[in-house]
């Protein structure tokens, strides 16, 4: 048996990772090991280990990473308080391999423990780009830490195959959250209702706005352009989820809640999670925000999405996706665009870049295969960018 100890940081990434965690605790070969941290064990972001324990999955450790602050030094903190705890839980569990899905600060305390502990990686989701968030430089530095890479489309395998990872530990397996959906029986607006415990109005949007953590524009101001934007739409019920605990997350929380609180159609969620938010975005109008669930599940749904500023600069989007800048009439231009007859249409048509799932049955047998023994040290692989005859350009 190879035990392979999977890291989750919140309710997003649990529910992507289910299908991975089930996988493992079934397969004949593998012995999971499973360890939740970050936004899972925080009251304000909605207690969200429930949702693993009501899985019945076995945790194997919890380390409480987040401070109080959600300034800069705050979260640098949090990252030194992660290496403290991941460093003592790897020791003690000693797992094969460590699976970690994505960009969270969390996850960049969970590699370098794991690095200097010589626990061979897997990576989920490498190779995307996010411009403006400091995820982008924690993505690409868990590349270069893991032994293993699943990626979601065949653009981003070439592009961890660019940063010196040898072709044969690049796995294209497509979209977890595509995977997600396929596997999630959808409520309908009644059951929806009933669970929500409001009334929904004619249209509806779905509302996640995140830190953008290397913007020139702080969040906290565009966020405001955002919410100016949507204040004062008539027959309209906005659904907001809350923002990721990043630098300025909590003023932002705070900013959101404040603005349910002042208008009736408009209603606050610390956490939806599955199925009542897939269902959600399959039921609304439009995603509205910077969130990456608006490219990588949205699209699949047919709902369209109107991406906010610069957070998922670099990611692929299908043709259901409205880019528009962090400003109150270019946000209200895209929702407007979105609400169209002729766009609702493009959208249920659209497809998904990030495949048709499937993912997570892909990196189980990935998983079975691997001798981590032969995943001890890696060389760099080299990728020619141009003929050298034909010198600089």
């Amino acid at each position: 048996m190879k035990t392979v100890c999977v890291v989750t940081s919140s309710r997003a990434d649990y529910d992507l990772l289910r299908g991975v965690i089930r996988g493992i605790l079934d397969s004949e070969v593998l012995d999971l090991q499973l360890i939740v941290t970050g936004m899972h064990l925080e009251t304000r972001f909605g207690d969200t280990i429930k949702a693993i324990e009501n899985d019945n999955f076995p945790i194997a450790a919890q380390i409480p990473m987040l401070e109080d602050s959600d300034t800069s030094v705050g979260v640098s903190r949090a990252i030194g308080r992660g290496l403290l705890g991941f460093s003592d839980a790897l020791n003690n569990l000693s797992p094969d391999l460590l699976v970690l899905l994505g960009d969270r600060f969390e996850l960049l305390s969970a590699a370098a423990s794991a690095l200097v502990m010589r626990i061979p990686i897997a990576h989920i989701h490498g190779g995307e780009t996010t411009e403006r968030a400091f995820d982008e430089a924690i993505r690409h530095s868990i590349t270069k830490m893991s032994a293993v890479h699943f990626v979601a489309t065949e653009t981003y395998r070439r592009r961890v195959i660019q940063l010196g990872e040898h072709p044969q530990t690049v796995h294209h397996v497509g979209g977890l959250g595509v995977d997600l959906i396929k596997q999630t029986v959808l409520l309908n607006q009644q059951e929806i209702q009933e669970r929500l415990g409001i009334q929904l109005l004619d249209r509806k949007l779905m509302v996640t706005f995140h830190p953008v953590t290397l913007d020139d524009t702080s969040s906290e101001h565009q966020l405001n352009e955002l919410l100016r934007a949507l204040d004062g739409l008539t027959n309209t019920s906005i659904l907001i989820t809350q923002a990721n605990a990043d630098t300025q997350g909590h003023r932002l929380g705070d900013l959101l809640e404040r603005f349910a609180h002042e208008s009736n159609n408009v209603h606050f969620f610390p956490s939806l999670g599955n199925p009542l938010y897939l269902s959600c975005v399959s039921m609304v109008d439009a995603v509205v925000g910077n969130s990456s669930s608006g490219l990588l599940e949205a699209p699949t749904l047919g709902t369209p999405t109107v991406n906010i500023g610069g957070r998922q600069a670099g990611r692929l989007r299908a043709s259901s996706v409205i880019d528009c800048e962090p400003e109150r009439n270019a946000i209200r231009i895209a929702i407007d665009l979105a609400y169209s007859s002729d766009f609702q249409e493009i959208s249920r048509e659209t497809v998904n870049p990030y495949g048709t799932g499937g993912a997570s049955k892909r990196i189980v047998q990935v998983l079975e295969r691997i001798d981590p023994e032969s995943l001890a040290y890696k060389t760099f692989f080299d990728v020619e960018y141009f003929n050298l005859n034909d010198g600089l350009q």
